[in-house]
Order: structure tokens, then sequence, then C-alpha cells
């Protein structure tokens, strides 16, 4: 029975020293693997300097306005700030022209007028 005591005594020390030089292994690897990081690359570092960018644009914007914001500041677009085309900017004009020529007509009147208008 000592003999029995005293092998499982035997196997605990060295499960418990094979345990300890693990650890000492794993904290010498530890500053290797830390030497063979390698330094972000040019496109990471644009990257990151974009996301701080629009980090930082995004100030008081949350949920999902937050995330559409961030989604197309980082793509490069500037949400709501878009410029409107040549053709854009006609139609509008014309509009806007149609709307003060047709005050003061309503229903099938104002329709047929502002679809003629809008036309030529």
């Amino acid at each position: 029975m000592k003999q029995l005591i005293a092998a499982v005594i035997c196997a605990l020390f060295a499960l418990t020293s094979v345990h300890a030089q693990d650890k000492a292994d794993a904290k010498k690897a530890a500053p290797a693997a830390e030497k063979a990081k390698k330094e972000p690359s040019e496109a990471q570092k644009k990257q990151q300097e974009r996301m701080k960018d629009c980090n930082a644009k995004a100030d008081g914007k949350s949920g999902d306005d937050r995330k559409k914001f961030m989604s197309s500041c980082l793509k490069g677009e500037d949400a709501g700030k878009k410029e409107p085309s040549a053709a854009q900017k006609k139609q509008q004009e014309r509009m806007k022209d149609c709307n003060v020529k047709a005050e003061g007509k309503s229903g099938d009147d104002r329709k047929k007028f502002m679809s003629s208008c809008l036309k030529g």
C-alpha cells in the first residue's frame, strides 16, 4: 500500500514538473512570436487611418444611422453630400419653374399642366 501511495506521489510530481516546463517553453516562444509580427501593409495603414477619420466624423450618430454612415464613409463616399448631376439639376429647375406657373390650378388641371410643362 505504501508503494502505491509513493508511486502516485511520484507521478503527480512528474506531471507538475512537465506542466511547469510547458509554461516556461510558452514564455520563451512568446517573445519570438512578437518579433515575428509584421508591420501593417500600406493598404492596412490607409484603412486604419480611414477608420479613425470616419469614426471621428460619426461622433453623435448611433444605431442604424451610424452603421450606414460608417459604411459609406469607409467606401470613400460622403453620405448625403453627393452633388446632383447636370441632368438632375436641369430637371429640378424645370420642376421649380412649372410649379410656379401651375399656381392656382388644382386637381386634374394641375396634373395635365405639370405633365405637359415637364415634358417640354
